[in-house]
């Protein structure tokens, strides 16, 4: 067969380990139909054929994005952006000159605040002198905090409070009014509902669908929100997501853009699990599981949260807050629901991913994933835990003992990126640094790794966070916990795509399967660490079609 286009003149990093490095990749009809050096594929080319001179630069197997939230990313692009943003002063020149550009928006939000900004807590009052006639609301980093000015607050009604479920808060003050800082999505939901995106939140905020279900009007609305977010993940690299809110709405809307010819990342999304819902509503995880399970669009697995964010003091751990020893944080599942929802999920043959950032909250996580195999038995599961900031000694070799993926985020321990040291070492306190982001402590106890962004929560560039995963130092008493270049390509690609259970589709460079490929600006080998993220993407290629670069 005469290949429709051929890659040549590339370093060619597989994955593959029975053939690590090529020259040229031939691909026809979405598939990879020859992998070796130039002299053997160029010849094969016809009339036809798109030949495409790599230049010597790197070519990958496509990203995936192990743990990203593509419509909330979507929707903030058109958001105003905090990163970097310090001070008082700073932080009033950006919102007012958003404001004025936004003159209409029923509230004002602002994304990527950090929670020292103004180096103490923000209360309503700082918003409220910023801007006092208009909902204003800033969202954490890491979205797990928000923070709303009195007029935000008395719109959506909570300005007196509210009755959240443990470990949600609208905090209050003396006065019995609320401070403008809330705790995790229960909280904050009213406030992001007056921006009038709550369709496209409802996958992270209750895990339920629109009521009523949205006319195609409405649809096209939030396609178009969904459709930016899936260019912004082209433009880096990324040709497979593992979206970690989710419904049955956003596949629908997926399903609508591939239609269209807008689909241009395979995309798998989970039935959210609330402690709320009762173990009867697994049913809605395994129905989307039967009607979306082709190469593209599929579901699959559960996800929960059992715990919050250490800045925010919703984390839950094994010892006190270093800063307020009386405080745990609280489990968002008691343990014996917990371990009744994963045997169950384990039995129909869900995978479960589980946001456990606190090491009691990791234990735990671990305890439900061995009860469902204790009852089930044993099975090709790779159930997940994310972010894992925290883990216990005691509990490092379980993940490799129970098959439970690594999921994590290179860009996310303070001091990388765009996170600064503090709050976050000062909340665990000093003698619990060493035991903190074990990224490599973990890959050498065998537990498999997934690397992602969290987008939004961190910068979606790949690129960037494979600079981040290469320089970062120790903090003062732990060891270094970088695992390498190849590792860490390797868990933005094969590792990836093994933890979704799409290692016979993808994240490798060898014949027979998907086209997905990602082409550098040039040779990451030979780049310094500090540097790499320079290189840039030249092209995304997913399925064979090139939907990023010329």
């Amino acid at each position: 067969m005469t290949p429709q286009t051929i890659v040549t003149n590339a370093r060619v990093l597989t994955m593959d380990p029975d053939r690590p490095r090529a020259e040229a990749v031939a691909l026809s009809a979405g598939r990879i139909t020859a992998v070796g050096d130039r002299r053997a594929l160029e010849p094969m080319a016809g009339a036809q054929t798109q030949l495409i001179d790599a230049g010597g630069a790197t070519l990958l197997p496509g990203f995936v994005e192990s743990h990203m939230h593509l419509a909330l990313g979507g929707l903030e692009l058109g958001h105003l952006q905090l990163g970097g943003v310090s001070g008082a002063e700073a932080l009033a020149q950006a919102v007012r000159a958003y404001a004025a550009a936004q003159p209409d928006a029923p509230i004002l939000m602002a994304q990527g605040c950090d929670y020292a900004i103004l180096g103490r807590p923000l209360t309503r009052a700082d918003l409220d002198a910023i801007l006092p006639d208009r909902p204003l609301a800033l969202t954490a980093a890491d979205h797990h905090t928000v923070w709303a000015n009195t007029a935000a607050l008395a719109a959506a009604g909570i300005l007196q409070g509210a009755t959240t479920p443990p470990g949600h808060e609208v905090v209050l003050g003396p006065d019995g009014l609320a401070t403008g800082e809330l705790r995790e999505f229960e909280a904050f939901a009213p406030v992001i509902a007056l921006a009038g995106e709550a369709r496209l939140q409802l996958g992270i905020a209750t895990g339920g669908e629109p009521d009523p279900w949205p006319d195609a009007a409405a649809r096209a609305i939030d396609r178009a929100k969904v459709a930016a977010g899936l260019a912004h993940c082209a433009r880096h690299g990324i040709t497979q997501i593992v979206n970690m809110d989710g419904h049955r709405y956003l596949l629908v809307l997926l399903r609508e853009l591939q239609a269209e010819g807008r689909l241009t990342a395979r995309v798998k999304v989970p039935f959210h699990f609330k402690p709320q819902m009762q173990l009867a509503e697994l049913d809605r995880a395994s129905a989307m599981t039967a009607e979306f399970d082709d190469d593209w669009l599929s579901s699959g697995f559960v996800k929960m949260f059992m715990d919050g964010v250490i800045d925010s003091g919703t984390a839950f751990l094994v010892e006190g807050y270093a800063d307020d020893p009386g405080r745990r944080g609280e489990p968002l599942f008691p343990q014996p629901q917990f371990d009744a929802i994963c045997i169950e999920a384990d039995r129909r043959g869900l995978q479960i991913a589980v946001h456990a950032i606190g090491d009691a909250a990791v234990r735990a996580t671990l305890d439900g994933y061995a009860a469902a195999r204790a009852a089930n038995g044993p099975r090709d599961s790779r159930h997940r835990i994310e972010h894992i900031e925290m883990i216990h000694p005691e509990d490092i070799p379980r993940l490799a003992a129970l098959g439970v993926t690594a999921s994590v985020q290179p860009s996310h321990p303070p001091g990388a990126m765009d996170f600064p040291l503090v709050p976050t070492l000062d909340r665990i306190g000093r003698a619990r640094w060493p035991t903190a982001y074990l990224w490599r402590t973990l890959h050498e106890a065998g537990a498999p790794l997934a690397f992602a962004s969290d987008w939004p929560v961190a910068d979606l560039d790949v690129l960037r966070s494979v600079q981040a995963a290469l320089t970062r130092r120790p903090y003062e008493g732990a060891a270094d916990e970088r695992v390498g270049l190849m590792a860490t390509l390797r868990a933005y690609t094969a590792g990836g795509a093994w933890a979704a259970h799409r290692e016979h589709l993808t994240g490798t460079i060898r014949e027979g399967l998907a086209a997905d490929l990602v082409l550098l600006g040039g040779e990451i080998e030979a780049t310094p660490a500090d540097a790499v993220a320079a290189l840039g993407v030249r092209m995304t290629i997913a399925g064979g079609r090139v939907v990023h670069g010329a």
